[in-house]
Order: structure tokens, then C-alpha cells, then sequence
């Protein structure tokens, strides 16, 4: 896939689907930004309502690879996430990509929220393929021994990222956000907005109203 220079913004397609042990799916559109964290685009004022992104990125990607005591790359770090939307953001998977200062990968990172205020963060090797990753301690619905398989090429005309979650041999849940790439003018971002005004809300909430049907139906929480 040809790579694409930051910033962009890709109009996608966003689809959830837990298989057990209630099989549910939900499926809507939205957008996400694809920027270099060191060169934010600067919106207009009559903007900002619909569009904002967070200027704390570094920062938070520094703490990240000092915790592993791992240097971080001196390169462009590049990232795919959604912008907050009138004061609110729901980012369920955003995904960095950190070069080295000639330009080459060297690591990804994957940020996911569960949509239950957990977060877990991997560092991931530079991949072309499915990556694997352990679970780190979480509250799921499934016993068992999780781990994720990741696929998180470099956008570049269209964007395709997926995750999958697995028990022990058993496919648990998938993910996947798949896009075009679009011109981000000032415009499109409002336009793009009021097409799907409460796109960073629906993430949480179909989330959460899933696991409330679960708890209905006396599923039980199980704590890793």
C-alpha cells in the first residue's frame, strides 16, 4: 500500500462484533485523522466545535516507552485516532506508527479502550502482517487466556486496521476500521461532523449497552 503524508482525514466504516458469549455486532460511520503528533493541523475557530485533537500526544508516548525503558525512536511519529466532537472523543483503537530519524518503522503502538474506562496500550514490532499480543489484566466476559491478533498497516489511499481477540483457540471478538482517504479542509471536517454529529458517543454507548444486555441475561463478569 503507497503511504500517504500527514494530515489526512479518511472517511470509514467502523465494525464491533463480540461472538461470545452473546453474539453481538454493531456497524457505523465515521471518520478519523491521520497527522504527524509534532505537526497538528491548526483548525479555524468555527471549526474547533466539531474538531479538536490532543497536543499531549508525545508526551503520553514518552511515559509509554519509558515504562519499558525502551528509547523512543527519534523519527516522525505518526498516529490514526478520531478527534473529540463539541468537548467529547471516543478513541476504541488509535494507532501510532514511530520512525527513526531516516524515515524507517521501528515500532507501533495500539491504544485501546474497552469502552468500561479500561485502557491497555501495546508496543508492537514494525509488521506487515498479524501481529500477536497478551492481553495485559482486564474485566472480560470470557474466561479463558486472551491474547489479540493486530494488523496495522500505514494508511496510505485507504486505510484497513484489524483486531481480533481470541481465548485460548476460540475467536472471542473482532474489530476492523476500513476507509478513504479524504481532502481535510476546513469545510469537510464540519460537513463531515454533522454527517455523523455523534460519532465519538455511539462508540461508548453501543459498547456499554451491549454489556448491559449481557448482564440482563445473567451472563457473568469474569476478572483476569
Amino acid at each position: 500500500m503507497q503511504q500517504t503524508a500527514a494530515p489526512v482525514v479518511y472517511r470509514t466504516t467502523i465494525r464491533h462484533a463480540r461472538r461470545v458469549p452473546v453474539h453481538r455486532s454493531v456497524e457505523y460511520r465515521s471518520y478519523s485523522w491521520y497527522v504527524d503528533i509534532d505537526r497538528l493541523p491548526r483548525l479555524p475557530w468555527w471549526v474547533r466545535p466539531f474538531a479538536r485533537l490532543d497536543g499531549s500526544l508525545r508526551q503520553r508516548l514518552e511515559g509509554l516507552f519509558a515504562d519499558r525503558d525502551i528509547a523512543l525512536p527519534d523519527g516522525p511519529i505518526t498516529a490514526l485516532l478520531q478527534a473529540s466532537g463539541f468537548g467529547y472523543a471516543a478513541n476504541p483503537l488509535s494507532i501510532f506508527w514511530c520512525h527513526d530519524r531516516d524515515g524507517q518503522l521501528r515500532h507501533v503502538v495500539a491504544d485501546m479502550h474497552d469502552g468500561h474506562g479500561g485502557r491497555r496500550t501495546y508496543l508492537l514490532p514494525p509488521a506487515d502482517g498479524l501481529v500477536l499480543v497478551r492481553e495485559q489484566s482486564s474485566v472480560s466476559l470470557n474466561p479463558g487466556a486472551p491474547h489479540y491478533l493486530v494488523s496495522a498497516p500505514q494508511p496510505g489511499r485507504a486505510v484497513d486496521i484489524r483486531v481480533s481477540r481470541h481465548h485460548g483457540r476460540r475467536l472471542t471478538f473482532t474489530a476492523a476500521l476500513r476507509g478513504e482517504r479524504l481532502p481535510a479542509p476546513a469545510s469537510r471536517i464540519a460537513v463531515l461532523h454533522l454527517l455523523s454529529p455523534l460519532a465519538p458517543l455511539i462508540v461508548t454507548s453501543r459498547v456499554r449497552m451491549q454489556g448491559f444486555k449481557a448482564w440482563l441475561r445473567r451472563v457473568p463478569v469474569v476478572r483476569q
